[in-house]
Formats: C-alpha cells, structure tokens, sequence
C-alpha cells in the first residue's frame, strides 16, 4: 500500500502560497453590481398597483352614506340633478 503526500516535496510550498494570497487580498474588492431590466421594472410596478389595487375596498361605504343622506333630503331631488345624472349615465354609454 502506498500513501502519496497531499502537498508538495517543499514544505516552504505551502508558506509561500498563502503569503501569494496575503498579497493578493489587499488589492481593494470590486464593488458588487446589479442590474435590472425594463422589462423587471414594468413588471414589479404591476405587481405593487395590483397589490394595492387587492387592499382596496371594491365599495366606498363612506361616499354611499353620504349619498344615502343627499337622497333623504327632499330638496335635493330637483329636475336639474336629475337631468345631470341622466346625462352622465348618457355619457358613459356613449350616446
């Protein structure tokens, strides 16, 4: 059975290597970088309106109390409020 030696015949080797690597380490490191996309950016701006966009409520319970208290007062049905509303709803349907 034979046992080979894991370093080398010189055991000066070894200190010379890692003085070679003391050297090397005060060499100032390169700062790290990243980069993105377009196409990174445009996507994670979806993502956070969407995010946001499932935090909102899908009903303003306060615009509809308010609303609710508006209908309750009998001034406030006049023609001229009604013909605006017509004409929005006319409005959003294009016509």
């Amino acid at each position: 059975m034979t046992i080979n030696r894991l370093g080398g015949l010189n055991p000066l080797d070894n200190i010379k290597t890692t003085q070679k690597a003391a050297v090397k380490s005060n060499v100032a490191p390169q700062a790290d970088t990243i980069s993105i996309s377009d196409e990174a950016r445009e996507m994670a701006e979806v993502y956070y309106l969407s995010e946001i966009a499932k935090e909102t409520p899908d009903v303003r319970t306060d615009l509809v109390e308010q609303i609710k208290e508006k209908i309750k007062d009998p001034n406030y049905l006049n023609a001229a409020v009604l013909e605006s509303t017509a004409d929005k709803i006319m409005e959003s349907f294009g016509i």
